[in-house]
């Protein structure tokens, strides 16, 4: 465990894992361009969106690390980037705590966005908090049952382009979600290529993500 300040404060940049940030960022700022484009701009809605989107990822990314680790879906066997609850670096109650810091300071952010733009971003928000937890959590894990693709291409994609413009505009946009699509389309082909890569991990541990369900000529077609 790291016990010194130096050594929590890399750990918990592990655990966030910045370099996957990029994707709660790049939809948000789609939809932000959009909004500029369009002449229905406004600042403070768009830097909440942003602000919303990346606390979310870091509760997805904080509830992945744990409940990877809890349902032995991370062991000693996987590959990729350090997970810090199977690493024993941090404690895993630490990190399901922070996860849910991350997605309680989302929420607060989010009845902001509910205030600007009503009930249709009420339903996005709570869809996304609940979804971050159930991507590897609750009684029906969504990356366990071949649902992880789906989640990928609707909340870094379709809804978050389209619920960024929504919060500016107070209208939907075709052109956000089309633009919403092909970055989904996007961020999907980045889990794909990481399923394939733990394949075998994550069959041996019963993880059947959609890469297991369909095999290695069948991850390689969707991808």
């Amino acid at each position: 465990m790291a016990t010194s300040l130096k050594g929590r404060v890399q750990a918990w940049s592990i655990a966030v894992r910045p370099k996957t940030l990029t994707a709660a960022v790049a939809p948000v700022a789609v939809g932000a361009g959009l909004a500029i484009h369009d002449g229905v701009f406004v600042a403070l809605p768009a830097v909440a969106a942003l602000v919303g989107a990346l606390l979310i990822q870091i509760g997805t990314n904080l509830g992945n690390d744990y409940y990877d680790f809890v349902r032995g879906g991370d062991d000693e066997n996987r590959v990729g980037p350090t997970r810090v609850t199977q690493a024993g670096i941090i404690a895993p109650e630490e990190v399901r705590r922070a996860m849910f810091i991350a997605l309680s300071f989302a929420m607060l952010v989010g009845v902001y966005l509910v205030v600007v733009a009503g009930w249709p971003i009420f339903l996005i928000g709570m869809a996304s908090v609940i979804c971050a937890v159930a991507y590897t959590g609750g009684p029906l894990p969504l990356a366990y049952h071949g649902l992880g693709d789906i989640f990928v291409f609707l909340f870094f994609g379709l809804i978050a382009v389209a619920g960024t413009y929504y919060v500016q505009a107070l209208s939907w946009s075709p052109d956000a979600l089309l633009a919403g699509a092909g970055l989904g389309a996007l961020s999907t082909a980045i889990l794909v290529m990481n399923n394939l890569r733990d394949l075998r991990t994550d069959k041996r541990a019963g993880k059947r993500t959609l890469a297991v369900r369909i095999g290695v000529a069948g991850t390689r077609a969707e991808l």
